[in-house]
């Protein structure tokens, strides 16, 4: 394949609309696509949905960033190894991998995270509270989407509610765009040696929560508990966030709240938030879609592209609410299926009730087309979505 064969591809969404028309093109070219980034390295697009489970269940191709020809665009995007941050399971294969998911399984079943509805929905209603007394308008990003989910993570560590306010703004400085990379080493660098210092006194006086269970475990070290902790609070935080606020767009435009799991699938499968974080690299040849893809080179699953694969989501440019969409690979598939799927399901739920019920007339403030969407970041979602009610 020659230079001139290659598609420039940037790791972040082309741009309106969702789904990008890139990626249908994609999808109709025979094999993969070969594409350069902006660092220089080329990789290997994969848009079909058979083919994107393919490459996350393949054995020979490996989510760990250590291995040569992993992709890596740029210090600030791209994931970090376990080797940077003892706990970041999410760069391990498997065995290393299980040790991790053997620990955590039991804190995210479906009883477990059910078991956490009431205190969600009291996360969600003083939200609201602290939202409706500044006035009949707000960010909804701000003010709603980026607070619920921070909240609830911190909940769930058992981070005490005097703390709660500075676990938030950290985190927030984390997630956001605008902030530059000093202001997200320093935060990180405040976020872990607070959760350190948690560490150390759950271990001293357990609670009922989820450091405090994994202390007791056994299974994980201090060191890799906190990195475990940090992967959470990152990786549950703003993919609920944007998740949450696309969702209040979508569902105004359907004049109503469809208050069922089939709703939710739906807006999971039709936003794909986590469209670009499944990074790979083949750790042996191996085929895919007819492509030989050799040793060392990159992969990236486009898991939008996979959610709106017409062979397998009819109509999938529509967002239908009626239809089954329990196929689709919005939380990844195999081993590296995000963990915390459940609670995510739960929060955009309660917040949509919350949300609707208490204000029956929200609306968007501005015309759709003045929303600003995140094209430039590696999750989508939207900069800012201005309501009133």
């Amino acid at each position: 394949m020659t230079s001139t064969d290659l598609v420039p591809f940037m790791l972040r969404r082309p741009g309106a609309p969702f789904p990008p028309p890139e990626y249908a093109d994609f999808r109709e070219r025979p094999g993969l696509v070969k594409a350069a980034l902006p660092s220089g390295e080329t990789v290997w697009l994969v848009t079909r949905h058979e083919e994107v489970r393919s490459v996350l269940t393949d054995p020979r191709i490996s989510s760990n960033p250590t291995h040569e020809g992993f992709p890596r665009p740029s210090r600030t995007v791209g994931a970090p190894s376990a080797d940077d941050v003892p706990g970041w399971f999410v760069s391990l294969d498997p065995p290393d991998h299980n040790r991790f998911r053997k620990a955590l399984i039991p804190e995210f079943t479906v009883r477990r995270i059910r078991s956490l509805r009431p205190a969600v929905e009291e996360i969600v209603d003083r939200s609201i509270d602290q939202m409706t007394a500044k006035g009949d308008s707000a960010d909804l990003v701000e003010d709603f989407s980026l607070s619920v989910p921070s909240l609830v993570i911190s909940s769930l560590l058992g981070v005490p509610k005097v703390d709660r306010d500075f676990f938030e703004e950290k985190t927030k400085v984390l997630v956001t765009l605008t902030s530059t990379d000093e202001e997200r080493d320093k935060a990180s660098e405040h976020l872990l040696r607070y959760i350190n210092r948690l560490i150390s006194i759950k271990s001293k006086r357990p609670g009922d929560d989820l450091i405090s269970k994994l202390l007791q475990g056994g299974l994980l070290t201090p060191q890799e508990l906190s990195g475990v902790a940090m992967l959470l609070l990152i990786a549950g935080h703003e993919t609920t966030a944007n998740n949450i606020s696309l969702g209040v767009v979508t569902l105004l435009q359907q004049k109503q709240w469809i208050g069922d799991e089939r709703a939710i699938e739906e807006l999971l499968r039709y936003h794909s938030v986590a469209d670009l974080v499944a990074l790979r690299v083949a750790v042996e040849d191996v085929e895919i879609g007819g492509q030989l893809v050799r040793k060392g080179e990159g992969i990236v699953p486009l898991v939008a592209g996979a959610n709106h694969d017409p062979e397998v989501f009819e109509r999938p440019h529509e967002f239908d609410p009626s239809r089954s969409a329990t196929g689709h690979v919005a939380f990844g598939y195999g081993v590296h299926q995000c963990l915390g799927q459940n609670l995510v399901r739960l929060e955009m739920d309660v917040a949509y009730r919350g949300l609707f019920q208490r204000l029956p007339n929200l609306e968007i403030a501005v015309p759709l087309e003045e929303l600003q969407f995140k094209y430039d970041g590696v999750l989508f979602g939207l900069h800012a979505l201005p309501v009133r009610w």
